[in-house]
C-alpha cells in the first residue's frame, strides 16, 4: 500500500490528518498527480465553520482543496498531452458526460459535477475528496501543463483566477472599456487582473479596506480604487472613477450595499455580472435596471477554455521574467504552510487575521 497524507474535514469544527491507500490508475486516461501546492479557498472555510454552502451540505468526512498544482507521477496507457515530470495545474470538477448541460457545452452546469473538497446535493453520494493529500487522480483533460516560467505557486491560483476569467468572459469585456470590480478578496483582486490584461482602460476595485485596496494597486490590477465605507456613495465612486459610468460591473463580494451601487454606476446598456456569493436573497434596485437596460448575468465557478486562457494570462504575464511581469500576482500570496502546519493555516484564514491567499506545501 502507498500511503496518501490527507488533511479531512470531519465535520464543523473539526479537522484531522489522515492516511489512506493512494489512488491507482483506473482508466486508461487517468493521471496520477502528486500535489505540491494548494490554496485556501474561502469556500473550504465556509465548510469548516458552517458544514454547508446553500445545498451542498457536508454529511460525511471529505479531503479539503481545490486550487492545487502538482507534478505527473503516473500516466493511463492513453495518455498523450501530459508524461511523468511535467507540472500541472489541476481543474478540480469533473462532470458526467451524459447530461444535458455537458452535451450542450455548458459542464460546469452539469448537476453531476463531482468537485473537489465539494458536498454532494445527494445525501447518498460520497462527499468528492479534495486535492489537499499527497497523490490525487485526475482524467487527463482536467490537467493543464505549465509554462516554465509559471511557478508551481502560481499553478495552484489557477483556479480561482479561472472564476475571473469566465466572469470577464461572461461580461463579454472589450478592449478600452472601463471596469468596477467589487470586493478585493482573492476573486476579486484577480478579476481585476484579468479585466486589465484583457484591455479594459479603467479598472475600479471597491472594498471597505484600505489594505486590500492598496494591494490591488501595487499588483497592478487597478488603475482606481473606492473605499465604500469612508469614501461615500456611488456618486461620490463616480466622481473618483474620473466622471467615467463603467460599461461592466464585476460583483465579486455578494454584500447587498455593492449590488446596489453596481447597479447605480453602471452606463446605459452596461453588463452586470454577480461572481461573489450573497449570503442570502437581497433587494435589488430594478426600476434603474430596466430605464437603462442593463444586462444581468449569473456567474458560476467556469466553463470549456477557461482553464487554458487563465494559463495563457500567466505565460504571457511572466514571458519575460518576473521583473518585467505588468501584474505581479504573486503579491497576493500572504502565508506559506508546510502540510504538517495545515490546520494551524485553516484556522489563520478562518480568523481572518491579514490573510489574502495562503498556501500549503503538499506532503513531503
Amino acid at each position: 500500500m502507498t500511503p496518501n497524507p490527507s488533511l479531512v474535514l470531519n465535520k464543523v469544527d473539526d479537522i484531522s490528518f489522515e492516511e489512506y491507500e493512494a489512488p491507482k490508475l483506473e482508466s486508461p486516461r487517468d493521471v496520477i498527480v502528486e500535489v505540491k501546492k494548494t490554496g485556501i479557498c474561502g469556500s473550504d472555510i465556509h465548510y469548516y465553520a458552517h458544514g454547508s454552502i446553500g445545498p451542498f451540505i457536508l454529511r460525511k468526512p471529505m479531503v479539503l482543496g481545490h486550487e492545487s498544482a502538482g507534478v505527473v507521477s503516473a500516466v493511463g496507457s492513453e495518455v498523450t498531452n501530459l508524461k511523468v515530470g511535467d507540472r500541472v495545474a489541476i481543474e478540480p470538477g469533473v462532470p458526467s458526460r451524459f447530461s444535458d448541460e455537458t452535451k450542450s457545452g455548458h459542464y460546469h452546469l452539469c448537476p453531476h459535477m463531482s468537485f473537489a473538497a465539494t458536498p454532494p446535493v445527494n445525501p447518498d453520494e460520497e462527499n468528492p475528496q479534495g486535492t489537499l493529500c499527497k497523490y490525487y487522480r485526475v482524467p487527463c483533460d482536467f490537467l493543464f501543463k505549465l509554462p516554465d516560467h509559471v511557478s508551481l505557486e502560481l499553478g495552484a491560483m489557477v483556479e480561482p483566477l479561472t472564476v475571473g476569467v469566465h466572469g470577464c468572459k461572461l461580461a463579454d469585456l472589450k478592449f478600452g472599456e472601463d471596469v468596477v470590480v467589487f470586493g478585493a478578496g482573492p476573486v476579486g483582486l484577480l478579476t481585476a487582473a484579468v479585466a486589465r490584461t484583457i484591455g479594459a482602460k479603467r479598472v475600479m476595485v471597491v472594498d471597505i479596506f484600505d489594505n486590500k485596496l492598496k494591494m490591488a494597486g501595487d499588483m497592478g490590477a487597478a488603475t482606481h480604487t473606492f473605499n465604500s465605507k469612508t469614501e461615500g456613495d456611488y456618486e461620490a465612486l463616480i466622481k473618483k472613477f474620473d466622471g467615467v459610468q463603467p460599461a461592466v460591473v464585476l460583483e465579486c463580494s455578494g454584500a447587498q450595499p455593492c449590488i446596489y451601487m453596481g447597479v447605480k454606476i453602471l452606463k446605459a446598456g452596461g453588463r452586470f455580472v454577480q461572481i461573489g456569493n450573497a449570503g442570502g436573497d437581497v433587494n435589488f434596485p430594478i426600476s434603474d435596471f430596466s430605464t437603462r437596460e442593463l444586462s444581468l448575468h449569473g456567474s458560476f465557478r467556469y466553463g470549456y477554455g477557461d482553464y487554458q486562457t487563465s494559463i495563457d494570462i500567466l505565460d504571457r504575464n511572466y514571458a519575460n521574467g518576473k521583473d518585467k511581469a505588468p501584474i505581479d500576482f504573486e503579491l497576493l500570496i500572504t502565508h506559506r504552510f508546510k502540510f504538517k502546519d495545515a490546520i494551524k493555516a485553516y484556522d489563520l484564514v478562518r480568523a481572518g487575521n491579514g490573510a489574502v491567499k495562503c498556501l500549503i506545501d503538499g506532503p513531503e
